[in-house]
């Protein structure tokens, strides 16, 4: 990890929302989700968040080095219709060591929808896929 991976950095995202990113598209097979109304779903709003944050880290990152996400606390204020352009903001608030800290907002370019943070932790991708696959060889069907 680079040492310009550092507080204060910033991101943009911008994703016009499609009628597959709503709340029925979630878990096509439950009939309650499909049930939902057509707005942008909480689980899709989540990978946008993960990855403006991906976005704003991989030109800090190394050869060999990715991150995954360790823990998300937002918000979802606001509903949006699709077809709708939605902005995410990230700002690096704090680096501990391989911990990295964000600040997320997101606006719909009417309302606020999301505000909180989320954490993501650089990894070494192959140490992180031998653990995969050793956990992979337990599983017993």
């Amino acid at each position: 990890m680079k040492a310009s991976l550092c507080a204060g950095l910033r991101h943009e995202l911008s994703y016009r929302v499609p009628v597959g990113k709503t709340v029925p598209h979630v878990y096509p097979e439950s009939a309650l989700f499909r049930a939902m109304p057509e707005v942008f779903a909480t689980a899709y709003m989540v990978g946008l968040i993960e990855w403006a944050c991906l976005e704003a880290m991989e030109p800090h990152l190394d050869p060999g080095e990715k991150s995954v996400g360790t823990d998300i606390r937002v918000s979802h204020s606001a509903a949006t219709p699709p077809g709708f352009e939605v902005r995410v903001e990230v700002v690096v608030e704090k680096v501990e060591g391989r911990r990295i800290f964000f600040r997320v907002d997101v606006h719909d370019g009417i309302d606020p929808i999301s505000s909180g943070t989320h954490e993501r932790f650089v990894i070494d991708t192959r140490r992180f896929l031998e653990k995969v696959e050793r956990k992979a060889a337990l599983k017993r069907d």
